[in-house]
């Protein structure tokens, strides 16, 4: 079951996903979270969660789904930026000053999902008693 459905995106965010293009960005999106929330609702029940924690994680779900629309990809592999480019005498840069063909890294995470979730408690990456 997808954690946020295209309504629901629509009501969160700015942006303009096709409906067709949207379960795949969901689905991408809720993989991340899962990993940087341990699979908690994989557990859980994230409807009969409590409304605040619930309202929080939608808008984590929404604002990863921004970040890899915006981003126009959504892997690790593909949010790396060239920062130059050199084909014969030719140079391409993006105004850093970095002299080689390196890649910048962007995380994998959007930084608003970690604002949403600060306080919720789904973040905690200590050792679970629980068995599963």
């Amino acid at each position: 079951m997808p954690y946020l459905i295209h309504e629901e995106y629509k009501a969160l965010s700015q942006n303009n996903i096709a409906p067709d293009a949207f379960p795949f960005f969901e689905r991408k999106a809720c993989d991340v979270l899962d990993s940087v929330t341990n699979d908690f609702y994989q557990h859980t029940d994230l409807e009969g969660d409590w409304d605040w924690r619930k309202s929080k994680f939608k808008k984590a779900v929404a604002a990863q789904i921004d970040y890899f629309y915006e981003m126009g990809a959504t892997s690790s592999h593909g949010l790396q930026e060239v920062a130059t480019v050199q084909i014969g005498r030719t140079m391409l840069s993006t105004g850093t000053s970095r002299s080689s063909a390196k890649a910048e890294k962007n995380s994998l995470l959007s930084e608003d999902v970690v604002v949403y979730l600060r306080n919720t408690g789904l973040l905690y990456q200590g050792v679970s008693t629980a068995c599963w």
